[in-house]
């Protein structure tokens, strides 16, 4: 019921509703949990390769999409 993100080359950036931006590099792990809200991608002119993986169960999809505002 979580989504976990293994970044394995490159530079990227994740944050949380509410929270700082965060910069990640190859070797960092991100949990973020079941519902919460958050993004997460390559840092500007850079590149990013991630592993994420993703928990359901019958009351929490994989994925919610959200839209890109600002």
């Amino acid at each position: 019921m979580s989504q976990t993100v293994f970044v394995t080359e490159g530079i990227g950036l994740c944050q949380r509703r509410g929270g700082s931006i965060k910069v990640i590099r190859p070797g960092d792990r991100v949990l973020f949990e079941a519902d919460e809200e958050h993004w997460h991608g390559a840092a500007p002119d850079r590149l990013m390769v991630h592993l994420a993986i993703n928990e359901a169960d019958t009351d929490h999809d994989v994925v919610h999409w959200l839209t890109r505002t600002g």
